[in-house]
């Protein structure tokens, strides 16, 4: 039960990482409230946790919206008291080399990668504010934020390295408020983005089994979510401004 008494907002969380970050944090204790726009898969996750003995609810957010993240944050607080914790788990990936992306292409990956974290993080940081008694703010980043990367997308790079540092300079503003901000940066995990991403069999291989991933496979969602889990939770108490690496080895060759 490690994140008892606490309650926890999601983006994402109807499938892949976000929802085994829900099922995780139901289990450890948590309330948790499950963000998203696929309403039917988010209503599923819901109901998988519920009838499992946990506590969850399902709200609907886009995460570029302004007015969705006023509307969810306050059914949280309406439902459950307070705001604890936000994963700011959504995202989407996008492939092709610079020339070939489109303006429409890079808007919306830098839209919902970047402004989504953005959006989410500051609608918490005033919650927590109110409360007066600090959270935790856990931002999915990537690997590729740390690294260029030909098999991704320019756009999505940028997003997720704005992710990286916005997450620290929001850690140092807000430290002394006891709001805790850090950043999980995943290697090639097995999820329905990254399956719909990886068109071409033959490059899976290369990217996932070659020496590139030490490790030689895919990650599994619940190898993130015990990542936030701990982020998530009191046993990092002292840790924000931090960059939690989870990818198989990727980035250390």
């Amino acid at each position: 039960m490690r994140l008892e008494g606490k309650v926890a907002l999601i983006t994402g969380g109807a499938r892949g990482m976000g929802a085994a970050e829900a099922r995780m944090f139901a289990r450890e204790g948590a309330k948790v409230v499950i963000a998203d726009v696929l309403e039917d898969e988010g209503r599923r996750t819901e109901a998988q946790i519920n009838e499992t003995g946990g506590d969850a609810i399902f709200v609907s957010l886009d995460v570029t919206q302004q007015a969705d993240w006023d509307a969810a944050i306050s059914r949280t607080v309406e439902r459950f008291g307070r705001l604890d914790v936000i994963v700011n788990n959504a995202g989407i990936s996008a492939r092709g080399s610079i020339e070939e992306t489109t303006l429409e292409q890079w808007d919306r990956v830098m839209d919902i990668n970047a402004k989504g974290v953005f959006l989410g993080t500051k609608a918490a940081i005033q919650q927590m504010k109110r409360q007066g008694d600090g959270g935790s703010i856990v931002n999915i980043s990537s690997i590729s934020g740390m690294i260029g990367q030909d098999v991704v997308n320019a756009g999505y790079n940028a997003s997720k390295g704005a992710v990286r540092i916005f997450t620290k300079a929001a850690a140092v503003q807000y430290a002394r408020d006891g709001i805790r901000v850090n950043s999980i940066h995943p290697g090639p995990i097995q999820t329905p983005m990254t399956q719909a991403g990886w068109e071409d069999a033959e490059r899976v291989g290369d990217f996932v089994v070659s020496s590139d991933t030490p490790m030689g496979r895919y990650g599994k969602p619940e190898e993130v979510a015990y990542g936030a889990l701990y982020l998530a939770s009191d046993e990092s108490s002292y840790v924000t401004g931090a960059e939690l690496v989870i990818d198989g080895g990727y980035t250390a060759t």
